[in-house]
């Protein structure tokens, strides 16, 4: 259904419109992976682990003492982590990931931050992981799951892009698919019904406030596209324990793969 076409079937049929705003919002797409990134995958420890109603894809790639676990963003999956796990493994790392709620290899469903976000802490608390990446909306479910669980202690933590506001996915959506005020008010009133949430108090910059995390690191594209560099400037203020640098050259998703990136992780880490 084209852009146009929404916007007048918004006015005319609202509720059907919110209705397959709310599918994109919560069924999200499984990309393909790249060559390298099928060959680091299969080099892990495959463990399958049951979550809720999902079955999760879980990967073990063993090599030292240091823990550390991945976090990948929304319609991305832990082969994105390719590059960086091949450096991780050389410098002494075991390094857990795992395929989210309807990601990857996991069991796909209808699913959303608040499942993904609830993953990420049973993952740290199953492996007592000290150390984290997360990648662009896995920066909202991590920081999240922190907040949530105030026992969880993470030593480093290094967030590739992340969002903010999660009131700004929404509008993101919105956007993307041509919907009008109205539906997207609709949008958000079901959205809150079924989480019992407030959707505008989801916001990474609030939650980093009140969770245990002794040092974290936030890389951002300046010229980044699908997360503006503004939303992680927010974050970073509002996060004593933080350091920020910012990049250039590697758009959202390249920042994954740059090899600059991946030694600044590397030196921060160790």
């Amino acid at each position: 259904m084209k852009k146009k076409s929404i916007r007048i079937a918004s006015l005319l049929f609202p509720g059907i419109i919110a209705n397959f705003a709310y599918k994109k919002l919560t069924n999200p797409q499984v990309r393909k992976l790249r060559e390298n990134e099928l060959i680091t995958l299969d080099k892990a420890e495959k463990e399958r682990m049951r979550f809720k109603e999902f079955d999760i894809q879980l990967y073990t790639w063993k090599g030292g003492d240091k823990k550390i676990l991945l976090i990948h963003g929304w319609e991305g999956q832990a082969g994105n982590f390719s590059d960086i796990i091949e450096q991780l493994l050389s410098n002494g790392y075991t390094v857990y990931a795992f395929d989210g709620p309807s990601h990857g290899y996991s069991s796909k469903g209808k699913t959303s931050l608040f499942e993904f976000s609830d993953l990420v802490g049973t993952l740290i608390q199953k492996n007592n992981i000290k150390l984290l990446i997360s990648h662009s909306f896995g920066g909202v479910a991590t920081t999240f799951a922190l907040y949530n669980n105030s026992n969880l202690q993470i030593d480093k933590y290094v967030l590739l892009t992340t969002p903010d506001k999660f009131i700004e996915r929404i509008d993101e959506v919105s956007e993307s698919v041509g919907i009008s005020t109205k539906v997207r008010k609709r949008l958000i009133q079901r959205l809150e019904k079924e989480t019992k949430m407030n959707v505008k108090a989801l916001n990474v910059s609030g939650f980093v406030k009140f969770i245990s995390v002794k040092k974290a690191l936030i890389i951002h594209d300046k010229d980044d596209k699908v997360i503006p560099i503004k939303y992680s400037l927010n974050v970073h203020k509002n996060w004593n324990e933080s350091e920020f640098k910012e990049v250039e050259g590697t758009g959202h998703f390249r920042i994954l793969r740059s090899k600059e990136v991946i030694e600044t992780i590397i030196d921060y880490l160790n």
